[in-house]
């Protein structure tokens, strides 16, 4: 519950739609700089889709709720609910909504190892995608290198 009044998996959605967009031009910017070409769209699409399939939310979203449950007390679950759908907290629970907050990087950095070690990612795909394109384009070893 308190990850879909919080809009979670749309957070989740848009931080990765927005890592998309910079490894996009990232990749875009090296292959121009070092090669003169543009990353056509065909490989910028497999790459947006790889992201898109490797970071879908209900991935990692029964992973999420378990990390909620670890590090955050029923209490403090119902508080943060209560937070999100705009109610008051009563002042006998300050204190237990103060820890709740105290957990957020504890709460971060356990969501990002379980990203880490639960996802293939994308970069090595990304890289074979990209230096076909360069070996198909013609250009020397070194420029592919780069990408391998």
């Amino acid at each position: 519950m308190l990850l879909r009044v919080s809009n979670t998996a749309q957070q989740f959605d848009r931080q990765t739609q927005n890592h998309v967009t910079q490894v996009l031009r990232t990749y875009s910017s090296i292959v121009t700089m070092e090669t003169g070409l543009e990353l056509p769209n065909l490989i910028r699409n497999a790459i947006a889709n790889c992201y898109a399939r490797e970071y879908a939310w209900h991935k990692f979203e029964r992973g999420f709720a378990v990390i909620l449950s670890q590090h955050l007390s029923a209490v403090q679950i119902d508080l943060l609910i209560g937070f999100y759908r705009n109610k008051g907290i009563p002042p006998n629970r300050i204190q237990h909504f103060k820890d709740a907050i105290a957990s957020s990087s504890a709460i971060a950095a356990n969501s990002a190892e379980l990203i880490y070690t639960t996802s293939p990612g994308c970069v090595q795909q990304d890289a074979q995608l990209i230096s076909r394109y360069l070996s198909e384009a013609g250009l020397p070893v070194d420029h592919r290198n780069r990408f391998d």
